[in-house]
C-alpha cells in the first residue's frame, strides 16, 4: 500500500494517458440528469465529482450507492457505473436496472462482469489496470469521472489541464506532505477522528474516513459545515479527549463558513485537546481535492503503522461477501 500511495501522481499521469487515447461514442439522446453509481473505494470518486461539479453542472448529478436506482432514471439519464473489480454486486444490479430503463450507460472498471456488459452492449467504458485494492485506485476513477463530466457536457471543467497541474503540485509538495501527514497521525493516535469540511467538499472528508476505516482499522465519521452547526455541534457537549476534530479547509470556502469553522474550533476545543486543520493547496478545485485526498491517504498509512495493523487486511468485508454469496442475487 505504501508504494501505491507513493505512486499517486503517477496514477494521475497514467489516467491522463488513458484519456488522451479515448474514442468514446456520443450520447444517443439529450441528457437531463446524471446518476453515478458505485460503492466503497470504487464509488468515492463519484461522491467527490458530484460535489465538484455542483456549481457548474447544467443538469442534476446525484450519487447512488445501492442495488436500485432512483425512480426518475430513464432514457434521458446518464448512468455512470463505477466498479474497480467489475463484480460489485450492488453496482451490477444498478447497471442492469439502468439498461432496462433505457438510460445512457457509461462504465469505469478494470474488468469483470461490468466490462463484459459494457463491451457486449457497445457502451462507453474506460478501463484501468487491475489487481489492487479499489481504494488505492482512486486517482483513476476520479480522473475518468471528471472526464465523463466534460465529455458529456455536464459541467464546465478543464480536466486535462487541471490534472496535469495536480501532478506537478503533488510532486512538488510530497516531501512536506510526508512530514506533515506523519505529524498529524501522531496527534490522532488513540483518538476517534471526526472529519469536517464545508458543504461541497464533504466527499473529501468521506474519503478520509474511509481510509481511516480500511487502512488504519479505526472508527471515524465525517460531517459538513454548516449542517453540523445545527445538530452535531451540540453533541460535542458530550465530547472528550477520546475524539479528535479535523477541519479540511480551502481559501475559497465561503466566508461565512470560514467564520463558522473558527467558532467551531473554539467550542470543540473546550472538549478535546486535539483540534486539527489542514489547508488545501492548488489553483483549481481538482488540484485542491487531489491534494487533500493524497494527504489523507498518507495520514491513514502512518496511523496503520502506529496501530500496528495490516493495512491490506479487509477480512470483515471478505466475510460479509462470503456470507452473501450463499444467497441468490
Amino acid at each position: 500500500m505504501k508504494d501505491l500511495i507513493s505512486n499517486f501522481s503517477e496514477q494521475i499521469a497514467e489516467a491522463l494517458d488513458t484519456i488522451d487515447g479515448l474514442n468514446l461514442n456520443a450520447p444517443k439522446t439529450e441528457i437531463h440528469n446524471v446518476v453515478i453509481t458505485g460503492l466503497g473505494g470504487s464509488g468515492i470518486g463519484g461522491t467527490l465529482v458530484a460535489d465538484l461539479v455542483a456549481a457548474t453542472a447544467t443538469v442534476p448529478v446525484v450519487v447512488n450507492k445501492d442495488y436500485m436506482l432512483p425512480g426518475f432514471v430513464g432514457k434521458n439519464t446518464l448512468v455512470i457505473a463505477c466498479s474497480y473489480s467489475g463484480n460489485t454486486e450492488e453496482t451490477l444490479s444498478a447497471t442492469k436496472h439502468a439498461l432496462k430503463s433505457g438510460a445512457e450507460v457509461a462504465c469505469i472498471t478494470s474488468g469483470g462482469e461490468l466490462y463484459q456488459i459494457a463491451k457486449g452492449g457497445g457502451l462507453n467504458v474506460i478501463t484501468m489496470r487491475g489487481g489492487n485494492p479499489p481504494r488505492s485506485m482512486f486517482a483513476y476513477s476520479f480522473a475518468f469521472l471528471c472526464y465523463y463530466m466534460e465529455f458529456y457536457g455536464i459541467a464546465k471543467l478543464t480536466v486535462q489541464k487541471d490534472l496535469e497541474a495536480a501532478v506537478r503540485l503533488i510532486n512538488a509538495e510530497e516531501a512536506d506532505t510526508l512530514v506533515e501527514a506523519e505529524r498529524m497521525s501522531s496527534h490522532l493516535k488513540g483518538h476517534i477522528p471526526v472529519v469536517y469540511a464545508v458543504n461541497g467538499n464533504l466527499g473529501i472528508a468521506a474519503r478520509w474516513r474511509q481510509q481511516f476505516n480500511e487502512n488504519a482499522k479505526m472508527l471515524s465519521w465525517e460531517a459538513a459545515v454548516p449542517e453540523m452547526n445545527h445538530n452535531e455541534l451540540v453533541g460535542w457537549e458530550g465530547g472528550s479527549n477520546k475524539y479528535a476534530a479535523i477541519f479540511l479547509r480551502n481559501e475559497t470556502d465561503f466566508n461565512r463558513n470560514q467564520k463558522r469553522i473558527e467558532i467551531n474550533k473554539s467550542i470543540i476545543g473546550q472538549k478535546t485537546n486535539q483540534v486539527l486543520e489542514l489547508w488545501s493547496k492548488g489553483n483549481s478545485p481538482i488540484e485542491r481535492a487531489l491534494y487533500l485526498v493524497h494527504f489523507g491517504d498518507w495520514v491513514s498509512y502512518y496511523l496503520s503503522e502506529i496501530n500496528q495493523v495490516d493495512i491490506m487486511d479487509i477480512k470483515s468485508i471478505d466475510l460479509l461477501k462470503s456470507e452473501l454469496s450463499k444467497l441468490p442475487v
